[in-house]
């Protein structure tokens, strides 16, 4: 495949869309009272269907089987996939846990069916991955550039020997492996989740091949406690990682400025054959787990910004994950939904309405009142560019998106 970047996207053209669901993906489900409601799943599906988006032209429902030990294994140990199986098995008693690899804990409860229902999540993104990087022989439509998107994934915490953080199977990890196993030489790793994407980053550290960069709230005040600065790489791929990590009480606009000052260069120097990108929604104002401020325009935005730059640097090629966010009626299904508009190139206005028949079904399943409109209201700034005079010294963002700039770029062959 060309290494030049393609054209950029002719506005408004429909993109072929692979959308990955299965119904039984709700059975990741650690239990009631748990943030990681699988109501947040079953939703957003219902939002989507509701706009029409399941019968827009170019757009392919499909769902996978779940990832085989096989495929587990090009990021997870087996002696964990079998641990994981054996605290399924025995998931009523505690004495069967293996809690020292994270299962049957507070963050990851036990449940019948875990490795099952975590495989079938995996299965999704590796399916993701081969919908835009198919395997050889394999039949694929190129009449538009590839998108593919399963907001049921984006489970980034997982590591190859541990569950972590509401994640047991790191399907985001899982994906890129598989894309390196087809010939992919270059795949770009973004997650704009709150929380670090710890996982991704451990399973490719030392991989020049895989460029990882997360944008999240600063690891002296929320888990995974790790992406600083200094994280950048392993000894044979200098540079591979990249950590943005923000101040509690992040905005739309210092969201969205630090975005824009760091990631676009980035990934037009690393020339990525395949984007991946993961969408927490728990950046939101409302998230009940994180510090941030930003709004649902503004995750919209970011969103189509990615989308953008799939086209301009990755060939079209882009997987779109899910992620956290446990907001789980007021803000999660809204935002996936936007973001498989995007990726079906039928962006949907902010201010249109919420259809009503979604609004009976979410009072419905919760007795809560759904949103009205898709849509905070608000209109982020445009960001002020800061390689051309927009740095503020005594700004604790801007301070943070230099010392990014300073340890990264250098790597990339770019100025800070």
């Amino acid at each position: 495949m060309s290494d030049a970047p393609p054209a950029a996207r002719p506005a408004l053209v429909p993109c072929g869309l692979r959308l990955q669901w299965d119904e039984a993906v709700t059975a990741y489900d650690f239990g009631p009272g748990h943030p990681m409601d699988p109501i947040r799943l079953a939703l957003t599906m219902r939002l989507v269907e509701a706009f029409g988006l399941t019968e827009a032209p170019g757009v392919t429902v499909a769902a996978a089987a779940p990832a085989g030990d096989s495929t587990l294994r090009l990021v997870h140990e087996q002696a964990y996939i079998d641990a994981v199986r054996h605290t399924a098995d025995y998931w009523r008693d505690p004495a069967e846990h293996d809690t020292a690899r994270g299962l049957g804990t507070e963050d990851n409860p036990a449940f019948p069916g875990m490795h099952t229902a975590s495989a079938l999540i995996a299965g999704q993104s590796v399916a993701a991955a081969e919908a835009v990087w198919p395997p050889a022989g394999a039949p694929h439509d190129r009449a538009h550039p590839a998108h593919a998107v399963n907001f049921a994934g984006g489970l980034h915490h997982a590591m190859p020997g541990h569950a972590s953080g509401f994640c047991v199977y790191n399907d985001a990890a899982l994906a890129i492996a598989r894309l390196l196993e087809l010939g992919a030489e270059r795949v770009a790793y973004v997650d704009v989740d709150v929380h670090h994407g710890d996982g991704v980053q451990r399973a490719f550290w030392n991989d020049p091949r895989v460029l990882t960069l997360s944008l999240h709230e600063h690891p002296a005040t929320l888990f995974p406690h790790t992406g600083w600065v200094s994280e950048t790489g392993g000894p044979d791929a200098p540079g591979s990682a990249v950590n943005l990590p923000l101040p509690p009480g992040t905005g739309d606009a210092g969201w969205l400025r630090a975005f824009h000052a760091t990631v676009p260069e980035l990934l037009t120097a690393f020339r990525p054959q395949v984007l991946v990108t993961q969408h927490g929604a728990d950046t939101h104002a409302e998230d009940p787990l994180a510090h941030f401020a930003v709004s649902l325009d503004a995750q919209r935005a970011l969103a189509t910004a990615l989308h953008d730059l799939a086209h301009r640097c990755a060939g079209g090629r882009w997987v779109a994950l899910g992620g956290g966010g446990y907001a789980v009626v007021e803000v999660v299904p809204r935002i996936w939904t936007h973001l498989t508009a995007i990726a079906a190139g039928r962006p949907i206005d902010p201010a249109a309405d919420t259809p009503a028949e979604w609004r009976a079904e979410v009072y419905r399943r919760t007795r809560l009142p759904a949103p009205y409109r898709m849509t905070d209201g608000r209109h982020p700034v445009p960001w002020t560019d800061f390689a051309h005079g927009g740095y503020d010294p005594a700004d604790r963002l801007d301070q943070a998106i230099l010392a990014t700039r300073r340890t990264t770029f250098p790597h990339h062959g770019l100025l800070p």
